[in-house]
Parts: structure tokens; sequence; C-alpha cells
């Protein structure tokens, strides 16, 4: 460990090797593994484990019970080095697990600045995660899973594996997604979830104003409403594009990735 000053409660063991910043406190019967380095004024509740090759950021609060940095679960797993590493300025509440990458998949676990994952939120192999995410209890990703910034995940929502959730997507309560829902979009239970409409409320809280949401509701009746094909409704949202960044961003969005857009 590093010279810096730190708070260790003497029931947590901490391996030879990790590195820990200032202000960094480690609770009761934690552990923190060998090659793991934590940034300055993170907080470790109770029995929390972190394995490394692990790297997290500055001012981060892990609550009890923990599980950071583990094996990927994933039987093609064979012990190769990969990598979790996290932003500053996360919340990770009880019972919170995130495993490390996979050598075939990329190799690392990312998860950006200033995120909520509530208690029993579970951030599987590969994932890459954004900024300012809020993940309620309960809600899972799926090895491979990309999330953009701002996206909200309601309790018990599940995301398929490799697939991509834009920017400011709102996903409901109980929705099971198995295709990539793009930015601005909210998709509620229906077996699998579908889409019900563009994240409105969500962001008129983030400074959205009625000329953006405006064109995004077009993009969205376009897309989901009108009936058109995906090939008809992309050429009626390049015509939206000229005028909205945002519907480019849709648009970029729809063209990017391995699974099939969720409609």
């Amino acid at each position: 460990m590093s010279a810096t000053t730190h708070t260790i409660h003497p029931t947590a063991f901490v391996e030879a090797g990790a590195v820990l910043g200032d202000g960094v406190v480690v609770g009761p019967f934690c552990y923190i593994g060998a090659d793991v380095e934590v940034g300055d004024g993170t907080v470790f509740g109770p029995h929390c484990v972190v394995h490394g090759p692990t790297r997290i950021g500055r001012g981060n609060r892990f609550y009890a019970q923990c599980a950071i940095g583990g094996d990927p679960q994933d039987k093609k797993f064979a012990g190769e080095r990969t990598e979790l590493v996290i932003g500053d300025d996360n919340v990770f509440r009880e019972f919170v697990t995130v495993n490390r990458g996979t050598g075939n998949g990329g190799g690392i676990t990312r998860i950006g600045d200033g995120n909520w994952l509530l208690a029993y939120t579970h951030v599987a192999h590969d994932c890459h995660i954004g900024n300012q995410c809020v993940f309620s209890n309960n809600s899972t990703l799926a090895g491979h899973v990309t999330v953009e910034d701002q996206v909200i995940m309601s309790g018990f929502a599940g995301v398929h594996q490799f697939c991509r959730i834009g920017a400011h997507a709102f996903i409901g309560m109980g929705a099971l997604v198995n295709g990539d829902v793009p930015p601005f979009v909210m998709v509620a239970q229906d077996g699998y979830g579908r889409p019900r409409g563009i994240n409105s409320e969500g962001l008129k809280r983030r400074g959205f104003d009625a000329e953006r949401i405006g064109a995004i509701k077009r993009a969205y009746r376009a897309l989901y409403v009108s009936g058109a094909s995906l090939e008809e409704a992309r050429g009626k949202l390049d015509e939206i594009a000229e005028s909205s960044a945002d519907v480019r961003a849709l648009l970029d969005f729809i063209g990017n990735g391995d699974r099939p857009l969720l409609r």
C-alpha cells in the first residue's frame, strides 16, 4: 500500500500491492485485493469485496456487501488478465455486483462518473456505462451492454447481452430489453419491453427546450408510429436531423449496433 493518509478498520484486510489514495475509508470486514487502485476520498462500507485488476476513481461510495471486480461470469473466461475501470463520484448501494471484462470481449468493464447503482444492481463483463445514469433496485445488465449518458433503468429491468441503450432513454419497471433502444426513448414492460414514447419529463428536467423535444417527438413518430419501414423512417429522420443535432445523434445510433433495433 502507499503511504498516503487513509483509514482501514482493524477487521478489514488490504492486500500488499493495493494502492489507496488520500482520505480512503475501508470499513469493517472489507477485502481489497492486491491489484486494486482506489482514488482519493472513496469510502467502502462494511463487508465490501474488491478484486483486481480494478481501478477506482475519486469520491466513490460503496455501501455494505458490494462485490466489485470479480471474475466474469462467462464459461469462456480462462483466467486472462482483464480489468474493471470505475470513474469518479459514483454511488454503489447494498449488494451491487460488477464483474471485470473478458479477453475476447475487449478486456475491460467500464463505468463513468456520477452514476447511481441502487441495491442488487448487476453489471456483467465488458459492459460500458456512461455518466449520470441511475440503475434502480435489481436492474441487470448482461455482458457487452453499452449504456450511454443519463439513462434511467427502473427496478427489475434487464438488458440482453450486446444491446445498446442510447442517452436519455428510460427503461420502465420490469422491462426486458432484447434490442437496441435509441436515445430519448421510453420502454415499458409488455413481455419484452416495447417503446412507449420519448422520455419527455426527463428531458425537461435536463434543460431540453420545447423546440428540441418537438424535434425528438417528430423523429419518434417517424420511427415508431408512422408504420414506415426502417429504411423509410431513416429517410424521414435524416430530414429532421438537418435542423436537430439530437435527431442526428439518434440516427447515428441506429446504424451502429450488433443487436436489432427495438421496434
